[in-house]
């Protein structure tokens, strides 16, 4: 079990020994509330010391039995939150990028319809081996983590094969920002480039470009993704969280529709990409 999802079930057992402990009955013992609900008594501690994953009947439970009723719908909402995963980044790369790498595989190879978008770096489906190497080594340098950059890499690249079958569609959003970024020598950028103006017109995949003089209606903010409406995973410096309940899916997805709305394709996404090329090369 990640130690994130026990420090939320914990930090959930610790709010029920609150309402425990100070209901309008006053201060129960854990027997008495035990007595009250006809549980064992080692179901009150089990739940209160993280050691057991309530239900929502459990939670209902508990809400009355401590005369708290109104306090149900809270207690729920914290339970739904088990269903957002927080993985941080320093215990996820204890053991390197590969790991991580396989984890993105299982979720990619699971989707028919995968909706990325990136504002600092070009889309891992859409990656060169050397630029997808230069990123690897840019955030092991900043976590401090294993150097098993080959091994990311290849996994990076085998995720791609998705992209070759017919019944897939990416659709990506890059902001023009990222086709300047140099976390990687020119050189490895140039081809990078050329990578992405190969990919307008390949049947599987729609790769839309938000000019940098386009006019945004919500802030261009860090990275996500998200698969065939099931799965949102979004990228911060400290984590990189999973979320898989109905609203928060259905959040990141406007965001994705309202950020789409200011993007070009086709001739005019190519245009933004050759005036990149051409700043790395300026005559």
């Amino acid at each position: 079990m990640s130690t994130d999802f026990q420090q939320a079930r914990e930090s959930l057992g610790a709010r029920l020994r609150e309402l425990r402990l100070s209901g309008p009955d006053g201060r129960l013992t854990g027997p008495q509330l035990a007595s009250r609900l006809g549980w064992p008594h080692s179901k009150i501690y089990k739940l209160e010391n993280g050691r057991q994953t309530a239900t929502p009947e459990d939670l209902r439970t508990w809400a009355e039995g401590v005369r708290q009723p109104e306090v149900f719908t809270e207690l729920d909402s914290r339970l739904k939150g088990f269903e957002t995963h927080i993985r941080s980044w320093r215990r996820q790369l204890t053991s390197g990028h590969r790991p991580v790498q396989d984890s993105w595989n299982l979720e990619v190879h699971r989707s028919r319809i995968i909706r990325a978008w990136e504002e600092a770096v070009i889309p891992g489906m859409l990656q060169t081996a050397d630029y997808a190497r230069a990123v690897f080594l840019r955030y092991a340098d900043l976590h401090g983590t294993k150097r098993d950059t080959d091994e990311a890499v290849r996994q990076r690249i085998r995720r791609q094969e998705w992209l070759h079958d017919s019944g897939h569609q990416f659709h990506a959003l890059v902001w023009e920002a990222a086709l300047y970024a140099l976390i990687c020598s020119p050189a490895v950028l140039t081809s990078q480039l050329d990578r992405l103006a190969g990919t307008i017109g390949i049947d599987t995949v729609r790769l839309g470009i938000i000019p940098l003089s386009a006019p945004l209606k919500i802030p261009a903010a860090n990275g996500f993704w998200i698969l065939d409406q099931r799965l949102v995973i979004a990228e911060d410096w400290h984590a990189e969280l999973w979320l898989d309940d109905d609203d928060n899916v259905a959040t990141y997805l406007s965001v994705w529709n309202t950020l789409s709305e200011g993007a070009v394709y086709g001739t005019d996404a190519q245009t933004i990409i050759t005036r990149a090329q051409r700043s790395l090369h300026p005559r």
